[in-house]
């Protein structure tokens, strides 16, 4: 059974950092590709780094040089270190796996329940 669990939301200032982890069981993060993506109830799903299963990494332009993702295989534990916070970044963040098109966004087989993310201007 897949389990994806994050960790490391709270509340800071514009400018501030945190780093968010999620924590995979029953789903090999060395093998396959993973995803951080975020959403709020009045912006649409936005996919913010993924972490592809070759190494690449790549991230939403939003974040771009502010995020960094990472991966620790060892531990199967996926990152997303975020710094420069902006009061736009404000939203609930999921890790994810087993990516898809469903014809109209990317919707995930797998997603963690979510992490808060807010961020003061």
């Amino acid at each position: 059974q897949v389990q994806l669990v994050e960790s490391g939301g709270g509340s800071v200032q514009a400018g501030g950092s945190l780093r968010l982890s999620c924590a995979a069981s029953g789903y090999p993060a060395s093998t396959y590709s993973m995803y951080w993506f975020r959403q709020t109830a009045e912006k649409e799903r936005e996919g913010v780094a993924q972490v592809y299963s070759d190494g690449v990494i790549t991230y939403a332009d939003s974040v771009q040089g502010r995020f960094t993702a990472s991966k620790d295989n060892a531990k199967n534990i996926l990152y997303l270190q975020m710094n420069s916070l902006k009061p736009e970044d404000t939203a609930m963040y999921y890790c994810a796996a087993g990516r898809f098109w469903n014809g109209q966004q990317y919707d995930y087989y797998y997603k963690g329940q979510g992490t808060q993310v807010t961020v003061s201007s």
